[in-house]
């Protein structure tokens, strides 16, 4: 057994699970990615460490620990005389990526970090792990593809890739049909089952732990940020491999007429005339396949028809954040609802280019929206948006996001059209 295992006391009952013989870097060096100057000073000195930043707070130990999923108290036992950690008073985290989003941090069930310097004090170990632990919530803002992959999946693949599975995830919140629909990604993070604390009130024993996500930016990576290394372009790599899809660059797809994939909303922001949509796209010389959030919902099945597809066309909404299944060099269409410019573009336009997809905007003009019908055009709704955005997030969206619906100028979008098909052709030729 590892060395590790004899800084713990009150073991000799415990179980041992994740043995492996494999070669792994170690955890010192592993820990160490997720921290950086003072940080990272810290964890060589003490083994523990936190790291903080505008949207993060990751904490993390090399040291052994344990955790009791009663209460959801991390334990860390102190192998040195650090007076500075041994007075630590408790530290209360939760393990979400967005810490900055107080109304969202409200569904998310905080944990305890416990310095204790008498082992003896410690609960008893029930189950040993020959592996570190990572600690997350799925209990923030979840239900929405484009929150599920902007606050967990890519901050989880950030935090956790470099352990290359050797890591194994305590998902507190717990919900089974979450865990159900990431199953690949989760599997293809960690090679060991999920510690459930609702339904395991047992003592898990580490060889160390990461409580929390590390968040770089709206759904995206930074090569140069913490853990370094990992690009936009790795993410889709790893996607790629876990759902098994085929395609990498759009130009693989050539011989066919390109299919577009046009996200049909059921709620706000819906096409009020999509048939006239397709039938003019199909004119300009696509096939076109409209899909809803309903067959979205499986993404085993529908992350490789995505991948055939050589366009997404979508107006602002977590359906476009299925961009991530596109094979580089595919065309991302954005139709950008009346007063939603500045969303649209830093949601899934800047993204788009970091994953090697070709993005365009169609802003509609303010006679295109409902809102024109329903508030006339000397409204401040559509004569000075800026004044309802000043009233608050709340005002705002109530407005430009739940309200809004778009019947679009097929004319202008025609052209708009024809250009991506020119953007297609670039990339993988007649057709």
């Amino acid at each position: 057994m590892g060395n590790w295992r004899d800084g713990l006391s009150n073991n000799n009952n415990s179980r041992v699970v994740d043995e492996s013989m494999e070669e792994m870097e170690p955890l010192q060096l592993l820990m160490g990615r997720l921290v950086r100057g003072e940080d990272h000073t810290q964890l060589q000195r003490t083994g523990f460490a936190c790291h903080t930043d505008l949207h993060s707070k990751v904490c993390l130990t090399d040291n052994p620990t344990r955790i009791n999923n009663t209460n959801l108290q991390f334990y860390i036992s102190i192998t040195n005389n650090d007076s500075q950690q041994t007075n630590s008073s408790p530290i209360l985290i939760h393990p979400y990526a967005r810490q900055e989003d107080k109304i969202t941090l409200r569904d998310v069930t905080p944990l305890q970090i416990i310095f204790q310097p008498n082992k003896t004090l410690l609960p008893p170990c029930q189950f040993l792990h020959n592996v570190p632990v990572l600690i997350f919530s799925t209990g923030g803002f979840t239900g929405n593809l484009f929150h599920e992959f902007d606050e967990t999946i890519i901050p989880l693949f950030i935090t956790s890739y470099h352990f290359q599975t050797r890591v194994r995830f305590l998902i507190t919140d717990h919900k089974t049909w979450w865990v159900q629909k990431y199953n690949r990604i989760l599997s293809g993070l960690s090679r060991y089952d999920i510690v459930n604390p609702a339904e395991d009130g047992s003592v898990h024993c580490f060889n160390g732990g990461v409580i929390g996500l590390k968040f770089h930016n709206i759904l995206s990576l930074n090569n140069t940020d913490i853990p370094g290394g990992y690009s936009m372009s790795d993410f889709r790599s790893f996607l790629r491999q876990t759902y098994n899809l085929k395609v990498n660059n759009v130009s693989e797809l050539s011989g066919k007429k390109p299919m577009v994939m046009l996200i049909s909303r059921q709620t706000s922001r819906r096409f009020l005339n999509e048939g006239e949509m397709v039938e003019m796209m199909k004119e300009v010389g696509f096939e076109v396949m409209t899909t809803t959030p309903q067959r979205m919902s499986n993404l085993d099945k529908f992350s490789s028809v995505v991948n055939l597809c050589s366009v997404i066309v979508g107006a602002h909404g977590a359906g476009l954040t299925n961009e991530v299944f596109l094979a580089n060099g595919a065309v991302v269409v954005q139709v950008v609802p009346f007063g939603l410019d500045w969303p649209s573009t830093y949601f899934f336009g800047k993204p788009a280019a970091e994953m090697e997809l070709q993005y365009l905007e169609y802003k509609i003009e303010a006679k295109e929206s409902s809102l024109w019908d329903k508030y006339g055009e000397n409204h401040p709704v559509i004569r000075d948006p800026e004044s309802i955005f000043a009233q608050g997030y709340f005002a705002s969206r109530a407005i430009y996001i739940d309200e809004q619906n778009l019947k679009i100028n097929l004319t202008r979008f025609r052209d708009t059209m024809i250009q991506v098909k020119k953007l297609i052709e670039e990339k993988r030729g007649s057709w």
